[in-house]
């Protein structure tokens, strides 16, 4: 399809404006590594808060989104929680507050906070930093699969082809005057390597303003990128409504599939109306939905009680102002993330059910679901309003690689260059160091991305085999004080070798499946390799008991700040803590109901959706809102305000 010109300035625009407010505001980066890294701890909660779901905010996301939501319908509410989006509440409610008391620049900072800097603590911090990095590049190689093949649908260039990429087609490929079979077959080659090719364009051009302006690029031009998602997405929820009425839909949909509700067994039967979707449900092994609901639901819990990984979502919890800052910027992301992506979201599923499903069901077996997006905007939006969704979907993509990007040279610069090997170089040594790392992974992204071809799978990877190998030893870390660096670091290791191991083309087993085996073996390792073993040092326990003070077995560390002279008051808000997670998640499955619900016209199930909102959001106002502390009541920051730790950070 070929756009029209309004539409290309549109997008021609917005490339420029983003470029140029990232390299303006850059000049407050180069200030030092905090300031490049975490914006100087200035950036307000709410500015984070909207960075934040900018990031989250994909367009590889965004397809697979609309492709489940196509399929399951109300029911994919609760595939997310693959990753699990929960996590968010978690966070709101307690782990951000801790996390940031910390003061640390990075995740694996944060681990010499925790375990100290003995070669226990050396060897837990080392194998964070492998793990952050597998992390940035596998995100950087999801962003570039989404990216490539929104572009190549509408931008009118044959990029492979004036390159002269047809080079790397095989023989029988590059024949002249080919037809049939291997005339479509050249087609849906040259058609990869231009998807490929505008993924590198893209990529580039995001590339610049990120690796120059570090966070206060990132934060400023996501703002802007979220306000340009958020118009889009409710023009084309306002279009769906206009060429969708509710019976249309319910004649091209099953049974069930407006109820986000289950039993033991998903309940859609597509057999009449659309075959290929009843192959998808079945391949992707939904089918006893109740069974998958308990594994991501288990598999949820343990991975949101372990804390952030260490990426984006860390970094924007590091750079805020101060701890219940922190805590209402993840709050906000629930918010400002939901609404508007599933208005979008919905809008174009219900374009795609109503008038694609036709050319699926010609596609037979090879029906491509996350082709449902492309279609619906091209055969929808009206000129202008394209351009400014296709603006706005840029806009996500060069969110979601910019924010990884921005976290990878924080890990290698602070945590492998500045503690290992230069630690008193100039702050401008540092930042030219910061350049090249983001230069190298950018390439090494998108080399990867390169050879990717399934969203799910690559989200099936990441939410199920990275994320479940990284459990075990997080969730341990702020629960039970006798884990050491040692037993950080086996367990650590046990679950990214368990999580390479998912990933390789040989091995035909869904990592969600697997979870609750290799989450137990890494928790083995995380045990034994603590207790065959010291202690981490009772000193560097006390100062992260006494400014940190979760709640759990940290008795023993107490009983020591007691023993010299400091008694301090244990964390008693468990209980609390746990009803404000349970209620924050229903709280967060209604926000994501209401504009689904708004934009299919099932006006009373919209209504019960924002009842529980308003009855849920009174409720988190009482019992968690108006109960944040910065700081513990017995515990001041003055205290050590002097006192540097070993890696020199002010605590």
């Amino acid at each position: 399809m070929s756009l029209h010109p309004i539409d290309m300035a549109v997008i021609a625009a917005y490339i420029g404006l983003t470029l140029f407010i990232g390299f303006w505001i850059s000049t407050r980066a180069n200030k030092g590594m905090r300031s490049y890294f975490l914006g100087g701890n200035r950036l307000p909660w709410y500015a984070l808060g909207l960075s934040n779901a900018s990031g989250m905010f994909d367009v590889a996301g965004t397809m697979w989104l609309v492709s489940i939501l196509f399929v399951y319908g109300l029911k994919s509410v609760w595939i997310p929680w693959l990753w699990p989006v929960f996590n968010q509440v978690f966070l709101m409610v307690f782990l951000s507050i801790w996390l940031r008391r910390s003061g640390a620049m990075t995740g694996a900072e944060w681990i010499t906070f925790r375990f100290g800097d003995g070669p226990a603590a050396r060897l837990s911090h080392l194998i964070v930093v492998l793990f952050a990095l597998i992390l940035v590049l596998a995100y950087m190689a999801y962003g570039f699969l989404g990216i490539g093949k929104l572009a190549v649908q509408f931008i009118p260039l044959d990029l492979a082809g004036l390159l002269q990429l047809d080079v790397f087609l095989p023989t029988a490929l590059k024949a002249p005057n080919l037809a049939g079979d291997l005339l479509a077959q050249r087609e849906a080659a040259m058609i990869s390597l231009n998807e490929k090719v505008f993924g590198v364009v893209l990529i580039f051009l995001t590339s610049l303003y990120v690796i120059k302006g570090g966070m206060y690029s990132v934060v400023f031009t996501e703002v802007i990128q979220f306000l340009v998602v958020t118009v889009a997405s409710v023009g084309i929820a306002v279009i769906a409504m206009m060429h969708v009425a509710p019976d249309t839909l319910a004649a091209a949909v099953p049974e069930g599939w407006g109820n986000p509700f289950f039993g033991w067994r998903l309940g859609l039967d597509w057999s009449n109306l659309l075959p290929s979707a009843d192959t998808k449900i079945a391949s992707e092994g939904y089918s006893l939905f109740s069974i998958f609901f308990m594994l991501v639901l288990l598999k949820g819990i343990f991975t949101s009680l372990a804390g952030p990984a260490p990426n984006y979502d860390m970094q924007r919890i590091l750079s805020a102002r101060t701890p219940v800052e922190a805590a209402k910027m993840s709050a906000l992301v629930s918010i400002v993330l939901n609404v508007p992506r599933y208005l979008l979201i919905t809008g174009l599923t219900i374009l795609a059910l109503v008038y694609f499903s036709p050319y699926l069901r010609d596609m037979g077996t090879d029906a491509d679901f996350e082709a449902v997006l492309p279609f619906a905007l091209r055969e929808f939006i009206p000129v202008g309003l394209l351009g400014l969704t296709l603006a706005g979907l840029l806009a996500a993509f060069m969110s979601s690689f910019a924010a990884p990007l921005n976290a990878a040279p924080a890990y290698v610069v602070n945590d492998i260059y500045r503690k290992y090997i230069k630690p008193n170089a100039s702050e401008k040594t540092y930042l030219r160091i910061s350049y090249l790392v983001s230069t190298v992974f950018v390439i090494i992204g998108t080399l990867i991305g390169v050879f990717l071809t399934s969203i799910d799978n690559v989200i099936n990877w990441i939410t199920a085999g990275l994320y479940g190998g990284y459990t075990a030893a997080n969730v341990v870390k702020w629960y039970w004080w006798r884990m050491n660096g040692y037993g950080y670091f086996w367990g650590m290791l046990t679950g990214i070798v368990f999580a390479l191991g998912l990933g390789m083309p040989q091995v035909d087993i869904n990592p969600l499946q697997a979870f609750p085996f290799f989450f137990v073996a890494c928790l083995i390792a995380v045990v034994v390799g603590s207790l065959v073993t010291k202690p981490t040092n009772m000193e560097t326990l006390q100062r992260f008991y006494l400014k940190t003070r979760p709640w759990g077995l940290w008795g023993p560390v107490a009983d020591s700040l007691a023993a010299a002279g400091r008694t301090v008051s244990p964390n008693t808000n468990l209980k609390r803590d746990l009803i404000n997670v349970a209620v924050g998640i229903v709280w967060q499955t209604a926000l994501v109901c209401v504009p689904i619900f708004l934009v299919i016209q099932d006006w009373p199930k919209m209504l019960a959706a924002l009842s529980v909102v308003l009855i849920t959001s009174v409720f988190l106002k009482l019992n968690w809102y108006d109960q944040m502390r910065d700081y513990p009541e017995d515990y001041s920051p003055d205290e050590e305000r002097t006192h540097k730790s070993d890696v020199g950070l002010n605590l």
